[in-house]
């Protein structure tokens, strides 16, 4: 074998790296679908704000015993009811009702870590350890990301519907409030898988940029799922194989590339791209 081509395909013969593929392969699929929906919804703060809320749930289940996926799920959750309880009672919007709830909450998990002395690493809650997943973790990490998409795509006309029209979807007997709820829990169920991979902060990014670059790219709801996926999976298997020869953290490297294709989207987007729209001005001032 020619000595390049073995120094290519070098990632593949360790096994943890593989399984790290698989991983962020399924997590970023089922975020780049939720991303679409997120975006179409005004929901993008959403996401920042459970992911970051989760920490006192945590931190809590670990400290009593608990499955601490349980605790952040919960945690979660509370933060996303809180924001919406807060929003129907008092005339704040919900984008700033979101940035006191969650910031309040990822405050508290700090300062319940640091008063509980539980033994959580900060650093792995945050950045998440792509490459040092548990057999366990990876089979969980698979099956929930499989369950969320079965559950998304039984129902993706429903959600459709209630993320671009509420009143209409409302109007022809959906059950709206169980479909705000559905798409809560999905979201806080989908951080939580996603936790030990690429951890709070970084989670972030993949439930955001994926369905922007979907929207820059088509108008068309089907053609824009189909691309935030893609992007999202072709990101995470670049990433992943890339930081293996950057030496450099595995989930930054997958954000990084996902940033770098939202770039290239905005530049080269058809329709709205920069590009095109200095063509546009060009040509009207000749």
């Amino acid at each position: 074998m020619p000595p390049l081509l073995d120094a290519l395909l070098e990632p593949f013969r360790y096994p943890f790296m593989v399984e790290a593929m698989l991983a962020g392969t399924a997590i970023a699929a089922v975020c780049a679908v939720l991303s679409c929906y997120l975006v179409l919804k005004g929901w993008s703060l959403m996401g920042d704000a459970i992911s970051h809320a989760v920490l006192p749930g945590m931190v809590l289940a670990y400290f009593f015993g608990l499955p601490i996926a349980l605790g952040a799920f919960l945690s979660g959750l509370f933060c996303a009811v809180s924001a919406g309880f807060i929003r129907a009672n008092s005339r704040v919007k919900e984008d700033t009702v979101l940035g006191v709830v969650f910031t309040g909450l990822f405050a508290l998990g700090l300062v319940l870590f640091t008063k509980l002395k539980v033994d959580l690493h900060i650093d792995k809650v945050l950045f998440g350890n792509i490459l040092g997943l548990l057999p366990g973790d990876l089979r969980a990490t698979l099956l929930t990301s499989a369950v969320v998409l079965a559950v998304i795509v039984a129902l993706r006309r429903d959600l459709l519907l209630f993320c671009f029209d509420p009143a209409q979807a409302r109007a022809i007997g959906l059950r709206t409030g169980w479909l705000y709820y559905l798409l809560l829990s999905l979201l806080a169920v989908t951080i939580v898988v996603s936790l030990k991979a690429v951890g709070i902060i970084l989670v972030v990014a993949m439930l955001v940029t994926p369905g922007c670059v979907g929207f820059l790219l088509t108008q068309r709801f089907g053609r824009m799922l189909w691309i935030a996926v893609a992007t999202a999976v072709g990101s995470s298997f670049v990433g992943v194989y890339s930081s293996f020869f950057l030496n450099a953290s595995t989930a930054a490297c997958i954000v990084l590339t996902q940033a770098l294709v939202f770039v290239g989207a905005m530049a080269f987007a058809p329709k709205h791209g920069l590009l095109r729209r200095r063509r546009g001005a060009a040509s009207a001032s000749t």
